[in-house]
């Protein structure tokens, strides 16, 4: 997703749109599944199919979006109609009160929130 030359506002990608029926926070891991793998290259918008490409290795939000240099809002919405869609799958991190969250999965955060 090439945004650099797009005269396009970011809100109009979204349809003005800024939530999802999906509640997907920066850290939630994204992974496209095998239906979608199996038709990129077909009717696919090039926004979907960018973010198909880049999620066949399990990523997070902010990953997505550093990585497609797209607003941090607009990953979200586009994330969350994918997941709506059945397009990727979203991995939650199971936790119960108390709990340490996961070390690696913080350092996986901050080394995306850098790269932002």
């Amino acid at each position: 997703m090439d945004r650099t030359r797009s005269i396009v506002r970011p809100y109009a990608w979204t349809g003005g749109r800024t939530e999802t029926a999906y509640d997907l926070p920066i850290e939630a891991l994204i992974s496209t599944n095998r239906a979608t793998l199996a038709r990129i290259g077909t009717r696919m918008t090039h926004d979907h199919r960018s973010i198909a490409e880049l999620c066949r290795s399990t990523r997070s939000v902010a990953e997505v979006a550093a990585l497609l240099s797209l607003p941090l809002g607009v990953a979200r919405v586009v994330l969350g109609d994918m997941a709506s869609a059945g397009m990727v799958t979203v991995h939650r991190a199971k936790s119960t009160a108390g709990e340490q969250p996961d070390l690696s999965m913080m350092e996986r955060v901050l080394i995306g929130l850098r790269n932002l």
